[in-house]
């Protein structure tokens, strides 16, 4: 029996929202291990675009302060821990990484054993292209003031939305991408594990993001280090990776209206850590945490120890 025009309508809605079950093989084209960041990336010392109580710094400033080091199979990125900083100077030195190679679609995976926490940290791992927003950004991991849970968001120029409810384990916050609604929101996802953020995750030995992104979607998963349900391809950082059997992602951002080859261009992958700033700053009173933010991270130095950022690789696939 064919079905009603209505009924078929219905089912295109219905398939459209589902996360693709179909999934896809890459092969390894790229790999950050170790020294292989410092090659592979570029110190980007500009001024902060969010407004955070930061001085992004350059190589030399980052070697000679070691807020980023490496040995075989560990790159560090880590913020000034000893200064105290004077009130009418400028901020907390930290380091802002941009990758040299720009990447569109496949998949990335990150290994990461740690990532910097405490009040004030404003610490992300992302992607963008300028013109911004034109050309879009993919926040992976991203949070603020020691939270409970990572957001994986897109940012765009106007036109690009998400449906209500598709095929994911997170929780949307916002559907509507565009920077200009609520204060540059975007439309997130918060991933709801315990172990996806911050202390926890750090407690846990961190985990695995990753972001898939193809011409129809844009998808990210998390894995926590003791998570038995790691895909092999993953955890291993094989030569070839298949989604196919990888379950349901944490973040599923459909084309269902929006057109991602016309939203997103060829991406630079950011590793950084800010301090207050227009999120971290504007919602630090929510969090418990101690003075107000600008004066907690001039005074405490010593409360960022481990405001640091231990990536085991990134190994990207096409």
């Amino acid at each position: 029996m064919f079905p009603s025009s209505s009924s078929a309508v219905a089912a295109l809605l219905l398939a459209s929202l589902a996360s693709p079950v179909v999934g896809v093989s890459y092969v390894l084209t790229d790999s950050y291990v170790g020294s292989s960041f410092l090659s592979g990336f570029a110190y980007d010392a500009i001024a902060d675009p969010t407004s955070g109580r930061v001085v992004y710094v350059d190589a030399a400033t980052a070697a000679a302060q070691n807020l980023t080091y490496a040995s075989s199979d560990t790159f560090i990125l880590r913020a000034d821990h000893t200064t105290v900083l004077s009130a009418s100077g400028p901020g907390r030195n930290s380091v802002r990484l941009k990758s040299t190679k720009t990447f569109s679609n496949g998949v990335t995976v990150f290994n990461i054993r740690h990532m910097p926490q405490g009040c004030g940290t404003w610490p992300a791992v992302w992607s963008f292209a300028e013109p911004w927003p034109g050309l879009g950004e993919i926040d992976i991991l991203e949070g603020v003031n020691d939270q409970a849970y990572n957001q994986a968001t897109l940012h765009t120029s106007t036109g690009c939305t998400m449906p209500a409810s598709r095929d994911e384990t997170g929780v949307p916050l916002q559907n509507d991408c565009d920077v200009a609604v609520n204060g540059n929101a975007g439309c997130g996802v918060q991933i709801q594990n315990t172990a996806s953020y911050g202390p926890p995750f750090n407690a846990n030995g961190g985990g695995w993001y990753v972001v898939e992104r193809t011409d129809t979607y844009i998808k990210v998963w998390f894995w926590a280090r003791n998570d038995a349900s790691v895909p092999v391809g993953v955890s291993d950082g094989n030569g070839d990776v298949d989604t196919a059997n990888w379950g349901t992602p944490s973040a599923y951002f459909p084309n269902t209206s929006c057109a991602i080859p016309q939203f997103f261009g060829a991406h630079n992958i950011i590793i950084n850590l800010t301090f207050c700033g227009d999120w971290a700053g504007s919602v630090y009173g929510n969090f418990n945490c101690p003075s107000t933010c600008i004066d907690y991270v001039n005074n405490n130095p010593a409360a960022f120890t481990d405001a640091y950022f231990d990536f085991a690789w990134i190994k990207h696939y096409a």
